[in-house]
């Protein structure tokens, strides 16, 4: 109930349509029973007692019941001079009902339709800022495959649950009080055998969704391993072909894939259940509503031929909405279950909060400084970073360097502020990270992984999203200084070539160079290189370097080096091991300590 109470408030954001929606049900749902009472008046009055036809003014102080009154309505509706325009009255009556109700059901639903697009377009996006906003823990946690399943499954399945079903439920639940009114109207006594069908009926609907509900929230988990083992197989295409690894692959997709199926058969043998078991009980109460009547009429008792005839009308009308309610409930069961998840991510706290009172970052002007910082991961009992107590100046180039573990990724890490310390302080110009606003700490610092990410676009936008604002001829300087631009001339469509999905189309070296492009567009005072030259070739590693020397003035570049000999011309190289520093110096006064950085540099040059 907590999920529906939270999903109901989310729609009252849209109360102008829902009232709207509520406005035209009425009306259709009206004519709808007026419709049938016309039908109902038809068959009466002309097919089973046209010797009743009355000619002139209709009495209504003559009326007894509420039925009689209705009657008396009707005939003065469409009693005309003779029985031939009494009938053609009727004709024109029932058309003209028909059609208002049809225009009226369309409104409905375009302005049913209207809502339910906009409920799941800012559904979508609320998910997608939300997501925007965690920390990089939670997505070292969580697969990527189960997001985007949320995103798009869930809220699919919330859509066909909820905006679908919601016409149901304004609808059905009036028709169904509107038919039985009238059916207490034409005889209360009969009406009251019916009772019991509506709690037996919620009670087996209810047992039934709870169920389908469970089975539900493991369809929609199991999709997500499905869209798992597809993106990694696309992703890693190229392995998977070098490994001749297809089989295996198709293996483990089909394994998911039935998995899948599986649970999603069971939802459906619950869900396909519903409907004809309640129709069974309506069907059933029906059939003793019939037996009863059809006694009274035959015998003289109780209701007459006329009262009847509507009644079995309006009572088979009935069934209908009944139907229909059972199978919209059983579809709710499986939108609470999406929406669980729904919310569930909404509620997925960031674990980087910025103050109220932060402070806004202009610019680089000093120190950077570690000051006795721990840091341990989420879900970890061993620090990642102890007591890590170090300082770097503006202008500096300083190299971590390290073994694979030894801390050198989330020392950099900290900087832009991607975690929290655990202990200890990250300072820029003395102030702590956590004390400025994120975006403006972060429009400081330019960044280039040792996984170059692209997207599937242009060149031109891969560059530009350095800085959206910059001109072409930025965008070009960027490339030059990069030394990506003559390649950038040789493709097909040069700047507007689009690239493929993490720039297939393009080689490691040349996909490494519009990631540092993208990064000199930005123009940051500091600089993460995470062995930016790592993939490309001498020739090409030798041109970025020099880029990056002429950055370097007034600049400070934070190099991750995984290959010591980017390390050289380093102002300071601070060395890593088991998440302490435990060297810090030149590369040539490393060398004469003869230390663990001595050690490394042996073992990569030792040819």
């Amino acid at each position: 109930m907590r999920t529906y109470r939270r999903f109901i408030k989310y729609l009252t954001r849209y109360w102008s349509l829902i009232i709207l929606i509520l406005v035209l049900s009425l009306l259709f749902v009206t004519l709808n029973s007026l419709s049938l009472w016309m039908v109902a008046s038809l068959i009466n009055t002309i097919m089973v007692s046209p010797e009743n036809i009355q000619v002139g003014p209709v009495d209504l102080s003559a009326a007894g019941s509420f039925y009689d009154v209705l009657r008396a309505w009707t005939a003065r509706l469409i009693q005309q001079a003779s029985p031939l325009k009494t009938l053609a009255r009727l004709c024109w009556v029932l058309l003209g009902v028909f059609l208002a109700k049809n225009i009226f059901f369309y409104l409905k639903n375009m302005a049913a339709g209207i809502m339910e697009n906009r409920l799941i377009r800012d559904l979508r996006d609320d998910l997608f800022n939300h997501v925007q906003t965690l920390s990089l823990s939670y997505f070292e946690r969580q697969r990527s495959a189960e997001i985007s399943s949320i995103v798009l499954n869930d809220v699919t399945a919330v859509r066909r649950a909820f905006t679908v079903s919601l016409q149901k439920i304004v609808v059905e639940p009036i028709n169904i009080a509107v038919f039985a009114s009238m059916l207490f109207i034409i005889s209360w006594q009969l009406s009251l055998l019916a009772i019991p069908l509506i709690p037996l009926a919620g009670f087996i609907t209810t047992r039934l969704g709870r169920i389908i509900r469970r089975r539900a929230k493991r369809t929609m988990k199991q999709i997500a391993g499905v869209m798992n083992v597809l993106q990694e197989s696309l992703r890693g295409i190229r392995i998977v072909k070098a490994f001749v690894m297809e089989r295996d692959e198709a293996k483990r997709f089909k394994r998911e894939n039935q998995q899948y199926y599986r649970l999603v058969f069971r939802r459906l043998s619950i869900k396909n259940l519903t409907t004809p078991v309640n129709e069974l009980i309506g069907v059933f109460f029906g059939v003793i509503l019939l037996w009863v009547g059809g006694q009274q009429v035959l015998i003289g008792r109780g209701v007459g031929p006329e009262e009847f005839m509507s009644y079995v009308i309006f009572l088979f009308a009935m069934l209908q909405p009944l139907r229909i309610l059972s199978t919209v409930h059983a579809d709710i069961q499986v939108g609470l279950a999406s929406a669980e998840r729904i919310f569930d991510l909404m509620d997925e706290p960031p674990l980087i909060v910025e103050k109220a009172n932060a402070t806004e970052l202009t610019d680089f002007q000093d120190v950077i400084r570690m000051e006795n910082v721990t840091f341990t991961y989420e879900g970890s009992n061993r620090p990642a970073l102890y007591d890590i107590d170090c300082e770097i100046k503006k202008g500096e180039i300083v190299a971590l360097v390290g073994v694979s573990g030894a801390g050198k990724s989330t020392f950099a890490d900290l900087v832009p502020r991607f975690y929290d310390v655990t202990k200890g302080r990250v300072t820029i110009d003395g102030l702590d990270v956590r004390d400025v606003k994120v975006n403006s700490l972060r429009k400081l610092i330019g960044i280039v992984t040792q996984e170059t990410l692209l997207f599937n676009t242009t060149v031109y936008d891969n560059i530009l999203y350095g800085d959206p604002k910059a001109t072409e001829g930025q965008v070009i300087a960027a490339a030059e200084a990069a030394h990506a631009w003559e390649f950038i001339q040789e493709l097909a469509d040069g700047l507007d070539t689009v690239i493929g999905e993490q720039g297939i189309q393009l080689s490691g070296g040349q996909r490494q160079r519009l990631a540092i492009a993208r990064a000199l567009l930005k123009n940051p005072p500091i600089l993460i290189l995470d062995e930016a030259t790592s993939a490309l070739d001498s020739e090409s590693e030798k041109l970025v370097q020099d880029a990056i020397q002429a950055l370097v003035q007034e600049r400070t570049v934070i190099v991750i080096a995984h290959r010591l000999s980017t390390t050289q011309n380093a102002h300071k190289i601070l060395v890593l091991h088991e998440g302490r520093v435990i060297e810090s110096g030149t590369h040539e006064e490393l060398l004469r300590q003869g230390g663990r950085y001595h050690k490394l540099y042996q073992t990569q040059f030792s040819s």
